[in-house]
């Protein structure tokens, strides 16, 4: 069985998602970061860095880090937070912890040297706007994808050709390869994901059977509790 959650990175979630982890008790779980990520991760949480070095980054990855810092302080959440809960539960059930994602910052250096003079254009005013806006832009965007995810996926698409190419199709397939190949060795399964990747990585799996848990359940405490009984009882996802 695989379980995937599908969590909005700015959101404070380490609860709801170490609930899920600690109940399920898988043999695996599985992250979206790369490895040096997750190694960066861990040395904040072992106060082996403050996370404040930019120095290695490039200036759209420290733009868009930057942003999640700022926006993870309004929601009062850490920035992975929701990835610490899954890794630190994970490791008490005994779980392999396996970071499943490419290279997040050069990912976003080949999106911005493949993106068209226009498309860049659009890319700095959304950012600006999202800047701007603050949580209600976030809760905004939240709404719209939770309502009709194929289409705000579409809308993004045509807006924006080159990011959903490199951050959400090319990475959806290299995550789904890398749950392909894992599960193989693993029967209980916990992947931990942005909830704009749960359904593309779904339609590439070989496993018949996923469980999900997606951003909207959690932001919601009656549907929240469904999934804590679900999880619970061991039930399908509803």
């Amino acid at each position: 069985m695989i379980t995937i959650i599908g969590t909005g990175h700015v959101f404070n979630l380490a609860e709801p998602v170490s609930f899920i982890v600690k109940h399920i008790w898988p043999d695996a779980v599985l992250i979206e970061l790369d490895v040096s990520r997750y190694n960066a991760l861990m040395d904040i949480q072992n106060g082996d860095s403050d996370g404040s070095s930019d120095k290695e980054m490039s200036a759209i990855y420290r733009q868009n880090s930057k942003y999640q810092q700022k926006m993870s302080k309004q929601y009062g959440a850490q920035v992975g937070g929701e990835f610490l809960a899954a890794i630190n539960t994970g490791k008490l059930a005994g779980a392999e912890i396996i970071p499943i994602d490419t290279n997040a910052m050069e990912v976003m250096n080949q999106m911005w040297e493949e993106m068209s003079a226009s498309e860049k254009i659009r890319y700095k005013m959304s950012g600006i706007r999202d800047s701007l806006g603050g949580k209600r832009r976030v809760e905004q965007t939240q709404a719209a994808f939770a309502v009709n995810e194929e289409e705000y996926l579409e809308s993004m698409r045509r807006r924006y050709p080159t990011l959903v190419r490199k951050l959400i199709d090319e990475r959806n397939a290299y995550m789904a390869e890398q749950i392909n190949e894992i599960s193989k060795r693993f029967t209980n399964m916990v992947v931990v994901v942005g909830d704009a990747h749960v359904e593309g990585i779904c339609a590439l799996l070989d496993e018949p059977k996923v469980r999900k848990v997606r951003l909207a359940d959690m932001m919601d405490p009656e549907r929240m509790k469904k999934v804590r009984s679900m999880v619970w009882y061991g039930e399908e996802s509803q």
